[in-house]
């Protein structure tokens, strides 16, 4: 029988990243939808992963929460065995080999990996075949992120600061928010740095 996409809990979503002063600002809205029914607006999509790691999902709800939660307890044990965490090139690697062995039945999951580690501030992006890259400034996924790059593109400068990404992210966000059907619901927003991950719900002023 054919399945019925329209029944499986999906974060069409907008999700968005950029480099900062020191840091890793993530930003997302809180919809998740089931075909055209929208059955949350409180749903997170940035679930942290280490100390100084996090990740933002779209996609299917189920295939990155289980993704997320192998993620999550392999880079547990392998900071176990190694005594520190791992980097977050490391953490992104591992999501992808993950993405990879299972192409044949892809995991539908667009998920962007920030963090803080010992090299820097890193940000990658991953699809759901496994493909891995590292994004200079900059990046954004899902339904809205079309919108999204819009502004980003438009008022990201270099070496702006926490508050300044802060902002940016969120006004990102609710341009997506304004023109994205499946973009709904709070605005998320995670903030990585040297001190570890705060994940809040904020909104413009």
């Amino acid at each position: 029988m054919e399945q019925n996409n329209n029944h499986r809990l999906m974060s069409h979503t907008t999700t968005v990243a950029v480099k900062v002063d020191g840091g890793i600002i993530l930003g997302t809205e809180s919809q998740a939808t089931m075909g055209y029914l929208v059955a949350s607006d409180t749903a997170p999509k940035i679930l942290q992963i280490t100390d100084h790691t996090a990740m933002t999902i779209s996609g299917s709800v189920a295939d990155a929460q289980q993704l997320i939660n192998s993620v999550r307890a392999i880079a547990k044990l392998e900071a176990l065995d190694k005594g520190r965490d791992l980097t977050v090139k490391a953490i992104s690697r591992l999501t992808s080999s993950i993405l990879f062995r299972n192409r044949m039945f892809p995991l539908i999951a667009m998920l962007i990996v920030g963090g803080v580690d010992e090299e820097g501030s890193h940000v990658y992006m991953l699809d759901p075949l496994g493909s891995m890259l590292e994004e200079e400034d900059f990046t954004a996924t899902g339904s809205g992120s079309v919108v999204a790059y819009g502004v980003l593109e438009d008022e990201y400068r270099k070496g702006m600061t926490i508050e300044d990404g802060k902002q940016l992210v969120m006004r990102a966000v609710n341009a997506a928010r304004r023109r994205d059907i499946a973009s709904g619901g709070s605005i998320q927003i995670a903030v990585i740095d040297s001190k570890g991950v705060k994940i809040s719900k904020e909104e413009l002023a």
